[in-house]
């Protein structure tokens, strides 16, 4: 990306100009620009543009500037222009750059976004068959290993106000799988999770905290190995919908990163050979689908 020159501002508002004055064009290249605004007119920082050729290949890709500008030098042609920030509408456009020329799509407003209806207040069950618990760590420092845990129970409490919730999701530690089986037998045995003396991981929380637009912190207390930590599940609420069955759902992701060392999983006798096996940070993906009771 390259650098673009600042309009003055007038009172709170700057005046729109096409930036370009000065900046040279790399040869066979166009340059591409716009300014970001939020819902009030202001300029938007820290957007995400993103640009791709009609085929939908991403040609480039950036942020806008604290003044919500945008600049880049592409290869002449039509590209399709998206912009997006936390909590509001994404933009979708498209336009044409030129060979030694500057193409200015001009304001690009970001509108509200019209966030998902909560859940109404209840009890509700995780549902197995369309939940997903995973993780990823480092192996030897290298090799990324993905994993899951296939059984578990879950139930969530949906207060009055959304803040008032709880969540509650028990897994069996002896079904963790990366899909090999040596390594897994590892994995249950007292050199990590030691599932005959801890036969559980679980996970309790009643701090729903709002963040923006559809994105919650739910932390709470996760206990593995026989030692409890608190970590925060970074949410992203996406919805409720109605089942095949008629059933009222719900679903929402969510990810974190435990470091392993704070679950006493240190494998000391493999790391006084100087053995690192895993990687200290482990980050969870939680994919989940709860279930009302009615």
């Amino acid at each position: 990306m390259i650098g673009l020159r600042r309009g003055r501002r007038d009172g709170r508002r700057m005046r729109t100009t096409n930036g370009l004055a000065g900046v040279q064009v790399p040869p066979q290249a166009g340059l591409l620009s716009c300014r970001v605004l939020d819902p009030v007119g202001d300029p938007l920082p820290a957007a995400e543009l993103t640009v791709t050729d009609p085929v939908g290949r991403k040609v480039v890709a950036g942020e806008s500037d604290p003044y919500g500008l945008f600049v880049a030098a592409v290869p002449p042609g039509e590209y399709r222009v998206a912009v997006e920030s936390e909590g509001l509408t994404p933009y979708r456009g498209e336009t044409q750059v030129t060979e030694g020329a500057g193409t200015h799509i001009g304001d690009v407003s970001l509108p509200p976004a019209q966030l998902p209806q909560l859940p109404p207040p209840g009890d509700w069950e995780i549902d197995p068959a369309h939940t997903t618990i995973g993780f990823t760590a480092r192996h030897i420092g290298m090799a990324r290993v993905r994993g899951r845990f296939n059984n578990y129970t879950g139930a969530l409490r949906i207060g009055r106000r959304m803040e008032e919730s709880q969540l509650h999701v028990v897994m069996e530690a002896a079904s963790i799988d990366t899909n090999i089986k040596m390594r897994d037998d590892h994995l249950r045995s007292a050199d990590f999770l030691d599932v005959e003396r801890f036969p559980t991981l679980e996970f309790y929380s009643d701090r729903f905290t709002h963040r923006v637009g559809n994105r919650w912190a739910v932390s709470g207390a996760l206990s593995i190995h026989g030692v409890s930590r608190t970590v925060t599940l970074d949410t992203e609420y996406l919805g409720i919908g109605v089942g095949m069955e008629g059933e009222l759902r719900a679903a929402c992701r969510a990810t974190t990163e435990l470091h392993r060392e704070d679950f006493t999983l240190n494998w000391q006798h493999m790391l006084a050979r100087g053995i690192a096996v895993v990687g200290s940070s482990i980050k969870i993906e939680l994919d989940i689908q709860v279930v009302g009771k009615g």
